[in-house]
C-alpha cells in the first residue's frame, strides 16, 4: 500500500473517531501494516490482531486474537476498531466487538464485496470506509 494512501486512511480514522491521539484496534493486519504505522506516527495507540503471530512496525502492539471468538479485553478501551480488505463474513463480528467496546467501526472490502452490515461509505482517495452504523 502506498504511503500517501495508507497517510489518507489513517487520517479517515482518526476523523472517525473525532479526536487526536485516539486507541485503535486493526483487525486482521496480515502483512500489510502501513496504516497502523501510520497511525501510530500521528501518535495514536495502536494494537494489531490477526489469527497468526504478525511483525509490526515500532509502536504497533501485536495481540493474537480471532475477531469471531474474540478477547473482548483486547477491544475494551478502543476508540476505534478497523478491518482493511476485509471479507463479508467478518463484517458482523467486526462490528460486533466495536459495539461492544463503545467503540466506532470502519472496514474495506476486497473490491466488489457489499458490507454485510448498515454502514455510511466514506470515499477517502480511491478507497471506500464504510462505518458501520451503531444499533
Amino acid at each position: 500500500m502506498e504511503s500517501t494512501h495508507a497517510d489518507a486512511l489513517a487520517d479517515g480514522l482518526v476523523d472517525l473517531v473525532g479526536r487526536d491521539r485516539a486507541r485503535f484496534v486493526e483487525v486482521g493486519v496480515g502483512h500489510s501494516t502501513a496504516v497502523a504505522a501510520a497511525l501510530a506516527e500521528r501518535g495514536c495507540r495502536v494494537r494489531a490482531t490477526d489469527v497468526h503471530e504478525r511483525e509490526t512496525p515500532g509502536g504497533v502492539r501485536f495481540v493474537r486474537d480471532d475477531v469471531t471468538a474474540p478477547d473482548r479485553g483486547v477491544y475494551a478501551d478502543a476508540d476505534g476498531v478497523y478491518a482493511l480488505n476485509c471479507p463479508p463474513e467478518l463484517h458482523r463480528p467486526l462490528a460486533e466487538v466495536a459495539r461492544t467496546a463503545g467503540a466506532r467501526c470502519g472496514f474495506t472490502t476486497l473490491g466488489g464485496d457489499q458490507p454485510a452490515v448498515p454502514v455510511e461509505r466514506r470515499t477517502i482517495g480511491p478507497e471506500t470506509l464504510y462505518v458501520a452504523r451503531p444499533r
